[in-house]
């Protein structure tokens, strides 16, 4: 925040996206946000934690050295596969659609354990309450976050619950695409909150606004390297749309 006023872009210069200029929020609602997209896991669920107590217990289970959530949030990246490699996963001896139902089925006995992110119902209600329509963009499956958005109790907040197919995790750009071209919205008017590289990736292909908010998925300098603003907390979302509104 600046001067009272949080500036957010879609990313850094792409020679094959073309980028819209900076959106200024100043401290008053402005009309041109008209809607919020959320990334889910991270962003607003409290997971990161889980998915390294996981990841733990299927590298012993296969002999490799274990995670810790330092080392997770160096490594961990979209698609999943290539993260899992770095962890030494050797995909010829054992593929990665077995090691991947392994981890989601790990992930899977214990996600009742996570809740929400610090400040995630006060954003989610923010939002809401500033009269901004919102949606959630996941790479998760789209059961999954069916069940956990339902569990938690704001899948109503939500115009749309947006996600994969399958549980393996690999780019949303596609189905982000489809999903803004079906809903009508104008990709300048919307803004993106996540906090991994690949939600900047997916702005600036949709063309839409970013902000990242630091969540522990990924490390603060591979957030930084975005050139996206890189807020410590997910209510700063709030107070930059409409803190006099």
């Amino acid at each position: 925040m600046s001067n009272g006023m949080l500036i957010l872009f879609a990313g850094p210069d792409s020679s094959h996206v073309p980028m819209p200029g900076p959106i200024s929020i100043p401290t008053s609602l402005p009309s041109r946000i008209s809607h919020v997209v959320w990334d889910w896991n991270g962003t607003l669920l409290d997971d990161a934690w889980l998915c390294v107590e996981v990841m733990s217990a299927l590298l012993d289970r296969h002999g490799l050295p274990l995670i810790d959530l330092e080392r997770y949030a160096r490594i961990f990246r979209f698609p999943v596969v290539d993260y899992y490699r770095e962890l030494g996963f050797d995909f010829e001896v054992t593929p990665f659609e077995i090691v991947g139902t392994e981890f989601i089925e790990g992930y899977a006995e214990a996600e009742h354990r996570c809740g929400l992110r610090e400040g995630a119902m006060g954003a989610i209600d923010g939002v809401f309450s500033l009269g901004l329509t919102q949606s959630v963009l996941s790479a998760s499956e789209k059961r999954r976050l069916v069940s956990q958005a339902t569990r938690l109790g704001v899948a109503d907040y939500f115009d749309s619950l947006v996600a994969l197919d399958d549980h393996y995790a690999g780019s949303k750009v596609e189905v982000g695409r489809l999903w803004l071209e079906e809903s009508g919205l104008q990709p300048s008017r919307v803004l993106m909150v996540g906090d991994t590289d690949h939600d900047a990736e997916v702005a600036r292909c949709l063309g839409v606004g970013c902000v990242l908010v630091f969540s522990g998925h990924q490390c603060r300098d591979r957030l930084a390297a975005t050139g996206l603003p890189v807020l410590d907390s997910i209510s700063q979302i709030v107070e930059g749309l409409g803190r006099a509104a």
